[in-house]
């Protein structure tokens, strides 16, 4: 297994040891060893950031044109392709994530990114002619991209896919809880050979993504994470008047109409509410009921819990897996005993599941009669714990969708489609999905409010990692 040989930081083309030391890895399903994780100190990001610097300068990436760009990530995205599956296992095991869903999101997804900008690009102007004045798209340049433990292949390249297809140049910092499997990313980067500097990866703490985000070779930051560490990166780059792409947390609503089909509803929660285990930016939390139908609603989500499959996430029937440490297990149910203390009725859930005590579990757990202005409906869990709130009519289920600080996800559920559509063009949120939940890959994708700044995937993504230069000619 690659975690015996992946404590090496990847700069300027070449392995090298972390400054920071190593930080020991536990299996999310079992709390045993799993590998020593490379831990970047202050001057690795620096060495990085500098060989990105360079490589954006002094290298021909982002002079080359995108015929040239597009054939080396297709050389990157089959070089990831051959180890896809190993990618997706080590994920699951670090972090808990149900084998097939990683597959999909670690293992396969990336290289269709990657294949998707680099088509992108090839189709794309990068100059066009208004009147006598001659408009450029020109990368950004070097991309500072931090990436999050819940989805972390995916969501790297989220943002490393149109980066590069831009003609940008990347410092990759991934989470420490999932820093093993960036060794297989820098991996593919060399077999690909991408040149020296144009993705490095420096796994770390927060004091290295510190140092990244106000790094002065730094154009652009994007980041994927909490919204209070947003806040901090948000400001930092405004008081450097740097770009940044933000996709921070939710607390989002689904909206149950009472004309739904609740058979519909029951097969749609994986995705909408469940899907890996909760530990998902789009987790649709809030469910709101109508009250001529709440308790069957109620019974519905209940059903749905009870059903599943909960333990290791190697298991492809497991469709609940354990939460990605000891430290957010405990924050969970820290939220549940916040749940149980508000008057709130407990309906299923509540704890750690029986026989489960080894390793980071929580039982899916639903709330019943829970007020929207409560802790628990406000507050993101990032666990498999979702609260039933009743509402009178269609306006009532709008006021309380949108009154939270969030606006990243949301679902709304009717028989019929035109109205369900009517209600999400007035939700204040950035996706919203129709009788379920289902990122589309060639759409915009980001919140409003706490939520977030700017968009990641389709064509708006790419738009972000360009500048715009006007050549008055008259």
């Amino acid at each position: 297994m690659v975690a015996e040989d992946s404590g090496w930081l990847y700069i300027d083309g070449e392995r090298t040891d972390p400054g920071a030391g190593v930080r020991e890895v536990v299996e999310a399903a079992n709390g045993e060893p799993l590998g020593a994780a490379p831990m970047a100190s202050a001057q690795d990001v620096d060495r990085a950031a500098r060989a990105a610097r360079r490589a954006f300068t002094d290298g021909d990436w982002a002079r080359s044109g995108p015929v040239e760009r597009a054939s080396a990530m297709r050389r990157f995205a089959a070089a990831f392709a051959s180890m896809a599956d190993s990618v997706a296992e080590l994920v699951s095991r670090q972090n808990g994530t149900p084998i097939g869903l990683s597959r999909a999101l670690n293992g396969a997804l990336p290289s269709a990114l990657l294949r998707r900008y680099a088509d992108r690009v090839e189709a794309l102007d990068l100059e066009e002619v208004r009147g006598t004045t001659l408009v450029r798209r020109e990368p950004v340049g070097v991309v500072g991209a931090i990436a999050p433990w819940n989805y972390p292949q995916a969501l790297a390249m989220y943002k490393i896919a149109p980066a590069l297809a831009a003609g940008c140049t990347v410092v990759l910092k991934p989470s420490p809880e999932t820093a093993l499997d960036a060794a297989m990313l820098s991996l593919a980067a060399e077999q690909a050979g991408l040149p020296p500097g144009v993705l490095n990866v420096v796994p770390g703490d927060r004091d290295a993504g510190a140092s990244l985000v106000s790094h002065p070779a730094v154009d652009k930051v994007a980041f994927t994470g909490s919204t209070a560490a947003g806040r901090l990166i948000g400001a930092e780059c405004g008081r450097l008047i740097r770009r940044c792409t933000l996709e921070l947390g939710g607390k989002s609503a689904a909206v149950v109409c009472e004309d739904a089909d609740l058979d519909v509803l029951r097969a749609g929660l994986g995705a909408a509410t469940f899907m890996n285990s909760g530990q998902t930016c789009t987790t649709q939390a809030r469910i709101l009921a109508p009250r001529s139908r709440y308790d069957d609603v109620v019974d519905t989500v209940v059903d749905y819990c009870r059903s599943r499959t909960i333990g290791d996430p190697l298991d492809p029937a497991v469709r609940i897996g354990p939460m990605v440490s000891a430290r957010h297990r405990d924050r969970v149910v820290d939220h549940i005993e916040v749940g149980r203390s508000s008057g709130a009725r407990l309906v299923t859930g509540g704890g750690v599941p029986a026989g489960l005590d080894r390793g980071w579990f929580v039982e899916p757990t639903v709330f019943a009669d829970v007020d929207n202005a409560d802790r628990l409906a406000q507050e993101e869990v990032f666990g498999p714990v979702v609260v039933v709130i009743p509402y009178t009519d269609d306006e009532d289920a709008i006021r309380i969708t949108d009154a939270s600080a969030y606006g990243l996800a949301g679902s709304v559920w009717s028989a019929d489609p035109e109205r369900a559509t009517a209600i999400a063009r007035r939700i204040r949120t950035g996706t919203v999905g129709i009788n379920g939940y289902t990122i589309d890959l060639d759409a915009p994708f980001g919140g409003m409010k706490d939520s977030g700044l700017g968009r990641e995937l389709g064509p708006e993504a790419l738009d972000a990692y360009f500048e715009l230069k006007s050549i008055y000619r008259g």
